[in-house]
């Protein structure tokens, strides 16, 4: 039986891009599109038969993405594929030309629908401009229901065409990329790992550390990520002696080695869509606690693979991280669910599956 064509393409969300480009590509005909810039960061984990077509893409402000677009088209109709899967682009050139254009088949996935509070990463007019997205795609993924339920009530997108399919572990894709092997946890070390904007709560954290201390002396908290000034959070004369901060990209083979350093990874979080970096604390094996807000409601299961508490209480978020490092037995409950769910429901294997029938929803919708 013929193998379905697929164009993959992609200009940011990296690491979901690699994980599902390697599983599909045991089950299509996939080829994955994608800048070059991109396309540097991605390569050496990317399986040998992901065929790749890679081209110049400038910043965004250039007019040279017009060209760029052009190229683009080229290359989706010198491939000639049954479906073209686009991750969410935040790129308005893109969507002015997916507006302008007539696409295959095309399922697009939706990582997150609006800009986050106070993430000033986010491109200007992108926010309007991806909308053209939910209406010229065949089919949509997104990685929560919650998301599933803002396109269908504040965008009148048909629930038939959404498709909730969850974000993948990446604690494989990060070991592979990993240099240091032999890095010991320590028992008593918190992670909070990621860009650093206001909506992830940090503040939340550093309030909850004080109280955390009074039970265990021994406390340490690792922030590793870039974004905001830290100095916000640290007003002159505060203590700080117990918190390692690495404001700064972590290089993808260091990531793991933070990771195991750590014992609980700690997402406080007041705006949430989804989150790669539980796929990621799960995938290492480690403990989450994480603010019951968003997605993150349904990618951690409460009592079951991590703890949730209410957003923005510290007092909340202190309580949670001392019970778990009071109870041994609950940190080895969480940690095996933790990982049975990433050959369950968290398996690229299986997530690539249900894609490949997404797929075939777009094909037979575009055809009608």
């Amino acid at each position: 039986m013929k193998k379905l064509k697929v164009a993959l393409m992609h200009f940011c969300f990296e690491d979901y891009t690699i994980e599902l480009a390697n599983a599909l590509a045991d089950i299509v005909d996939l080829t994955l599109i994608q800048s070059k810039k991109v396309a540097a960061f991605c390569q050496d984990s990317l399986n040998d038969n992901v065929r790749v077509i890679s081209f110049e893409k400038p910043r965004i402000r250039s007019l040279g993405n017009f060209y760029a677009m052009l190229e683009m088209k080229k290359i989706i109709k010198s491939i000639e594929p049954d479906v073209l899967h686009v991750q969410e682009t935040n790129d308005p050139w893109y969507d002015l030309t997916l507006l302008l254009s007539d696409m295959p088949p095309l399922v697009t996935t939706i990582h997150d629908i609006f800009r986050h509070p106070g993430d000033r990463q986010n491109i200007f007019g992108a926010d309007y401009t991806k909308r053209i997205a939910f209406y010229k795609s065949q089919q949509i993924v997104v990685h929560a229901e919650l998301l599933k339920q803002i396109l269908y009530q504040k965008f009148g997108v048909s629930e038939q065409r959404i498709n909730v399919l969850p974000h993948g572990e990446l604690g494989s894709l990060y070991q592979r990329r990993s240099r240091i092997h032999d890095t010991k946890e320590e028992p008593f070390t918190l992670l909070f790992f990621g860009r650093v904007w206001p909506y992830k709560g940090l503040k939340y954290l550093l309030a909850a550390m004080p109280l955390i201390a009074n039970k265990f002396p021994e406390i340490q908290l690792i922030i590793a990520g870039k974004g905001e000034d830290l100095k916000k959070y640290f007003p002159p004369g505060s203590e700080h002696a117990n918190v390692e901060i690495l404001n700064e990209f972590i290089p993808p083979e260091m990531v793991a080695s933070i990771f195991n350093r750590s014992k609980v990874v700690v997402l406080p979080y007041i705006e949430a869509s989804q989150s790669g970096v539980v796929s990621l604390a799960y995938g290492l094996g480690k403990l989450v606690v994480a603010s019951a807000i968003g997605g993150l409601q349904e990618i951690v299961q409460p009592e079951k693979d991590g703890l949730l508490v209410p957003p923005a209480d510290s007092q909340a978020l202190a309580n949670a991280v001392i019970r778990l490092l009071s109870d041994s037995s609950l940190q080895q409950n969480l940690q095996l669910a933790a990982l049975q769910r990433c050959q369950q429901d968290l398996n690229w294997k299986k997530i690539a599956a249900h894609t490949v029938e997404v797929y075939h929803q777009a094909i037979a919708a575009k055809s009608i």
